[in-house]
């Protein structure tokens, strides 16, 4: 299956992204790629007013995503706020296109390096997987990468690879865990890990407006052995890839990781 995974970088107005993301899908399309997969907060970058960008899933943006899908035949996974009670969003991604309709809500909150995510959030409870073409992807989020049983749990359900959504804050050492961390995730579950993330405003030529987590870049594509087969830098850029659906078999069956769990022991 081929995927692209567009690093860009977007700012406060849901409109103009989602512009954004119609000309990458076309240029993903054009590469031949089956489903193409946006960061986290496509919809609208984080440090702004969530609540007053935030649509339900039958809404403007939704179904403007939806057509975007429509026009080039892809599956497009992408970042938004949808509403929820007590004045707060969910953090959702939204997976569309032919064959498929699914949305994930962030279940794992950026309550960590001084940012809390809940003030404006609220969780969701539910693992989310979709099927392209016969092939089983699960669906994460940012700091979703810092729990490896939410990966263990998209292997149980079937999925030979995980899309994970992210806008990553900056800050010391914090590449190093991107990238520690989208290895491990993908060594828990011996799956293909396709981790795309906020390029790095600085680079993009927008200075953020605030210390909320804006993105970093370095979209990568990992093996289900741990190995990085593909990467982007800090700016924004489209990486197309294959991936080789038979060789997470191959791995499962030298590494059995999930085969040899034994849940509740030492």
């Amino acid at each position: 299956m081929r995927i692209a995974l567009s690093q860009i970088t977007t700012g406060p107005d849901p409109e103009k992204n989602l512009a954004v993301v119609r000309d990458e899908a076309h240029r993903a399309a054009r590469s031949g790629a089956r489903l193409v997969a946006f960061p986290e907060a496509t919809m609208a970058c984080f440090g702004i007013p969530l609540g007053p960008v935030a649509e339900p899933l039958d809404g403007p943006w939704a179904n403007g995503l939806r057509a975007v899908a429509q026009e080039t035949g892809l599956v497009v996974v992408a970042g938004m706020f949808t509403p929820a009670g007590d004045g707060k969003v969910t953090n959702t991604l939204l997976a569309t296109g032919p064959g498929v309709e699914a949305s994930y809500d962030k279940i794992h909150l950026y309550d960590a390096f001084g940012f809390a995510e809940s003030d404006t959030v609220a969780p969701g409870s539910e693992v989310v997987t979709i099927d392209v073409d016969g092939v089983c992807i699960g669906l994460a989020t940012c700091y979703d990468v810092r729990f490896p049983e939410l990966f263990r749990a998209h292997a149980d359900a079937g999925a030979v690879a995980s899309l994970l959504l992210a806008s990553w804050g900056a800050g010391p050492g914090k590449r190093e865990q991107w990238e520690l961390l989208t290895r491990a995730r993908a060594l828990d579950a011996t799956l293909w890990l396709a981790a795309v993330g906020q390029a790095d405003p600085a680079v993009s030529g927008t200075a953020p407006e605030s210390k909320a987590p804006t993105g970093i870049g370095f979209s990568a594509l990992v093996g289900p052995d741990g190995t990085v087969r593909d990467r982007l830098e800090a700016g924004p850029g489209l990486l197309v890839a294959d991936l080789d659906i038979e060789e997470v078999a191959s791995v499962r069956r030298s590494v059995p990781v999930l085969a040899n769990r034994r849940l509740g022991r030492v």
